[in-house]
């Protein structure tokens, strides 16, 4: 970025002083301590005529931003800079300070990147905003609000293909008597995540990666010690530091260390035990391509086998056709018309484009030719419209293709098809066809994959999936480190990192660390006191 010299990246009216601070000072202070600030104003009879009615709307609306988790942010943070979930949250805060009544409000997943305590208030701030006289509709996964809700409606009864159905709607004891709603059983107790038997501890021999004094943001010397071979989990309420250590100093050196990245990491004195790293791997819930060309086929490299075998048949020798030839993305076997793409795009000029299926191959993507070669009745375009779970059964005999058919149906993926366009995944979908791609690649490096609420979008059945995926790369000589609010995961996990105790200026420190049975007796922990619940611990929730 590069700051104004007139006024050094200041701002105007940075000469002027309101309470002993400047604009400037004023916009560097987290919404918690602007709070702070202005409730401790003394005004003189003057200063109360010309600034009392402002400043109490000032509170008013940092109030708002506070009541939905926001307090931790600085008030010159950047929008570009503000997770999708934050900036929800703000235009939500906008909404309440506006107190509009008859309005339909409606949230995708508000929870997204809040602590347990701090989801509390927002869902103090959702019903605050019903009883005025509004509707407020919620898609959301979080366990807590659908059990705070007035009305849940519960689709199904699976995913993909399989779902589609309203399975169950009404008040929350309706929805449980339902025998059809997976949800109902997970809320029930009928079907639960288990604390798992056996946990993987510290080793001796494997070590740990260390992360000397980190100082950046609000991280006060932080020595953060990852243990080698375990599932770790980073805890902490929002604001408290998690993304900056894992991601701004932690990643960013990994990075430039080993793939010579341009990032500069955060302030740290050192790193340790990087040696014993083959490869660094962020799996996130970005999509598996940019382009609806991209599909779980091509990104697991199953589509390479599939082309192989059917340049392998006798009527595709005897036409001299190659593998290239039952390729979408080259000349020669694909519908020139959309250029193997099946659709056709049409440019909106200052709207984003639109894809219509293209009417000479009515979305086959390949030419007449080529969808005459046929194996076991079936052509290539047939087999990229099966689903996984299909094609696993299909292709039975070719292991290349069988098995990572079987993995991404073991992440709970079997419903999706093999040509489906990469960009109408969802995030969690995008996130487990990566996870899925590891898992058969057999890689015999000490891997790090690190993970930011990899739990963003799932059902708790997909929760679950993901746990089982999630200790199969553990147990293949693997390192996890997950950030993750999710009790259920950090139940789940070998090591936990809790930083804390507050976020903003009050966080940046590691308040516990150890098994999750360690942070759930820890006092001071706001983690602790919920994971003390998931684990069955409640004697220890009243810990201070």
């Amino acid at each position: 970025m590069l700051a104004v010299t007139l006024c050094s990246g200041s701002q105007p009216g940075g000469d002027r002083r309101f309470g002993g601070l400047s604009i400037m000072d004023v916009c560097q202070l987290s919404i918690d301590e602007a709070v702070r600030f202005f409730d401790g104003l003394e005004l003189d009879e003057m200063g109360q005529k010309i600034a009392a009615d402002v400043v109490h709307e000032i509170t008013s609306r940092l109030g708002f931003l506070q009541n939905v988790g926001l307090g931790y942010l600085t008030l010159n943070r950047t929008s570009g800079t503000l997770s999708g979930g934050e900036a929800q949250r703000i235009r939500l805060a906008t909404q309440i300070g506006a107190g509009l009544v008859g309005v339909l409000y409606i949230l995708d997943e508000p929870s997204i990147g809040l602590h347990a305590r701090d989801n509390e208030q927002l869902l103090s701030t959702l019903q605050g905003l019903r009883d005025l006289g509004n509707t407020v509709l919620v898609v959301e996964h979080d366990e807590e609000t659908i059990r705070r809700a007035d009305h849940v409606i519960d689709m199904g009864p699976g995913a993909g293909l399989h779902g589609g159905e309203v399975v169950a709607a009404g008040p929350l004891d309706r929805v449980l008597a339902h025998k059809r709603s997976l949800t109902a059983k997970y809320l029930c107790g009928d079907y639960k995540i288990e604390v798992p038997i056996r946990r993987v501890g510290p080793n001796v021999v494997r070590g740990f990666l260390e992360v000397i004094d980190a100082s950046e943001n609000n991280l006060r010397d932080v020595h953060l010690k990852i243990p080698l071979g375990t599932f770790t989990c980073v805890t902490g309420v929002s604001g408290s530091g998690k993304s900056t250590l894992i991601d701004d100093v932690l990643r960013r050196a990994l990075f430039r260390k080993f793939y010579n990245s341009k990032d500069r990491p955060g302030r740290f004195k050192s790193l340790r035990g990087e040696e014993a790293l083959g490869r660094v791997i962020v799996v996130d819930q970005s999509p598996i391509g940019r382009t609806p060309r991209s599909n779980p086929a091509t990104y697991t490299g199953i589509f390479n086998q599939i082309r192989d075998l059917f340049a392998g048949l006798p009527a595709s020798k005897i036409r001299g056709y190659g593998a290239s030839r039952f390729s979408f993305n080259v000349k020669g076997g694909r519908c020139e018309k959309c250029q193997g793409g099946g659709l056709l795009k049409i440019e909106m000029n200052f709207l984003p484009p639109v894809y219509v299926t293209c009417e000479s191959c009515t979305g086959r993507r390949y030419n007449r030719e080529t969808l005459e070669i046929h194996y076991k009745g079936r052509n290539i375009a047939d087999v990229l419209d099966m689903t996984v779970d299909e094609a696993m059964t299909f292709f039975r005999a070719f292991p290349k293709i069988c098995d990572p058919c079987a993995t991404l149906s073991d992440v709970g993926l079997g419903y999706l098809k093999l040509g489906q366009q990469g960009t109408t995944l969802s995030g969690g979908e995008a996130q487990r066809v990566k996870l899925a791609t590891e898992l058969t690649k057999q890689s015999r490096d000490h891997g790090l994959f690190i993970l930011d609420e990899p739990t963003t979008g799932l059902h708790f059945h997909d929760v679950a999936r993901l746990l089982d995926v999630l200790a199969r790369l553990r147990d293949a000589n693997n390192t996890l480190l997950v950030i993750e609010h999710n009790m259920d995961v950090i139940k789940s996990a070998d090591w936990v990192i809790d930083l804390g105790p507050e976020g903003g200026d009050d966080g940046g420190r590691i308040v516990a660390e150890g098994p999750p049975e360690r942070i759930a007796a820890a006092p001071g922990s706001h983690t602790g006191r919920f994971l003390a619940s998931a684990l069955g611990m409640e004697h220890l929730m009243n810990n201070p």
